[in-house]
């Protein structure tokens, strides 16, 4: 997860390893890391870009959550949603998406969890 201040500069690159859980658990548990940090950081104000199209479509309710563990996870997305005054949910390809995509991989070889905030981000 890789988070970004108003004029694209990286504040947050976060990397967390899940074990052996489905792509759409991992989509789920990293937009709740963001929206944690994001929450950390004081931010009032939220756009979100996932590759899981799934995803973005259950939490933007275009989608009904039938899988009951995704159902919890999607439940503990929209509470965290709930402290934001304005939050944006967008689908982008995985191309797009290449910093995220790199930190997910590197959690999954490297078997380890970190959060790098600041200015070395």
């Amino acid at each position: 997860m890789v988070i970004k201040d108003e004029q694209g500069g990286i504040v947050s690159r976060i990397k967390r390893y899940l074990g052996s859980v489905t792509n759409n658990i991992a989509e789920y548990q990293a937009l709740i890391a963001g929206l944690q940090e994001a929450q950390r950081l004081g931010t009032r104000e939220v756009e979100v870009y996932l590759d899981s199209e799934l995803v973005v479509n259950q939490v933007n309710g275009l989608y009904r959550v039938r899988d009951a563990k995704l159902k919890t996870l999607e439940g503990e997305v929209r509470r965290r949603l709930g402290h934001f005054a304005r939050w944006v949910i967008r689908y982008i390809p995985r191309e797009a998406n290449r910093e995220a995509d790199r930190l997910a991989r590197e959690a999954v070889r490297e078997k380890v969890d970190s959060v790098v905030a600041g200015p070395e981000a």
